[in-house]
């Protein structure tokens, strides 16, 4: 069982790639990066929890019963406060760069109390949970210190995103909150920009290639804050329409690069996310075994980007898409050609 804590969003977009001034309506999508991750894995054939607060009401249900329609369990969902949080997504297209405008100042995740989660009774029967730098961001962090250490209480596996937002908070604000956090995670996602600006890592001077510099950051992490592996994720964007991606995994003292993926874009936001419930549904499916060797460890990462290529063929924020359908992409063996894989 994997448990997700984190802000549930009402995303408004234009359709057809119009700017926000030309829309006359929206289409409404719901998700959030926990919420994204939890019903990827789910797709993927695991179970899952969501822990959120949600206003009462008939916009507060849509939210729920959109998550409960992938399989997720919504009982954790404290209900309560006065609104949900919205962004407006105006998406991108050749040269022109996509646009986000956040309205979720006040949103009810903002205003829970730690009284309303009972996390001994959340996280019983849990193997994994999974948290994002968001939601330290905009609800309060004693919530998410509550929960995780009920997870070192249990022995449940705990994952990350640092996911640094900069419209929430400032690098000097989110490194001070999120550090203890850091000292209770096994498996860390983040970027080098935010090992450096949040914790002040970087990798040893002189290392030039991305393996090299990711095992450089993966032992200072691992010695700072005792998480076992450390992912990275890269992006080269050739326009808003086409990029090629890849991923980086430290583990066991040693580094894989996934495939890389050349991929046109239909929708790009939940692409991470869908990386971080495949990188779940391997442990705990035991695609990488307890004593996983080398051709575990880089067959998770492929499986991760390949998850992440998948979902930016689809609308919406969310992956959709079997377990058997991730690894066909890996495999490169699925239908249409529509992701290429580059060894």
């Amino acid at each position: 069982m994997l448990v997700c804590y984190g802000e549930i969003l009402m995303r408004l977009s234009p359709p057809d790639r119009l700017r926000f001034q030309q829309a006359g309506q929206f289409d409404v999508h719901y998700g959030g990066a926990e919420a994204n991750v939890a019903a990827a894995y789910v797709q993927m054939g695991g179970s899952a929890k969501m822990v959120t607060k949600l206003p009462e009401g008939g916009i507060g249900d849509a939210a729920v019963a959109s998550v409960r329609a992938y399989g997720i369990d919504c009982s954790p969902i404290a209900r309560g406060g006065d609104r949900v949080g919205i962004y407006f997504l105006e998406k991108g297209a050749s040269y022109r760069p996509s646009k986000v405008i956040y309205d979720r100042k006040g949103s009810a995740i903002s205003k829970a109390a730690r009284s309303e989660f009972d996390w001994e009774a959340i996280l019983d029967g849990a193997d994994d949970f999974f948290f994002t730098g968001i939601t330290p961001a905009v609800s309060d962090p004693v919530i998410l210190l509550d929960a995780l250490q009920v997870c070192r209480k249990k022995g449940v596996r705990v994952w990350c995103d640092v996911n640094y937002r900069a419209t929430l908070w400032s690098t000097t604000k989110a490194g001070a909150v999120m550090t203890p956090m850091l000292s209770y995670v096994d498996v860390l996602v983040v970027n080098e920009e935010h090992a450096r600006d949040l914790f002040g890592i970087t990798p040893a001077a002189g290392l030039n290639k991305p393996e090299e510099r990711l095992a450089s950051l993966g032992e200072q992490l691992k010695k700072l804050f005792g998480c076992s592996q450390v992912v990275l994720t890269a992006r080269e964007s050739l326009s808003a329409d086409d990029n090629e991606i890849w991923a980086l995994l430290y583990a066991d003292g040693k580094v894989f690069r996934s495939s890389r993926y050349k991929l046109h874009i239909v929708d790009r936001v939940g692409g991470g996310d869908a990386l971080s419930a495949a990188l779940i549904y391997t442990e705990a499916k035991e695609i990488v075994s307890k004593a996983a060797d080398s051709s575990d460890r880089q067959r998770q990462i492929d499986f991760a980007c390949a998850a992440n290529a998948l979902k930016h063929s689809m609308e919406g924020d969310i992956l959709i898409a079997t377990a058997d359908e991730v690894a066909a992409v890996m495999e490169a063996v699925g239908e249409g050609g529509r992701v290429r894989v580059i060894r």
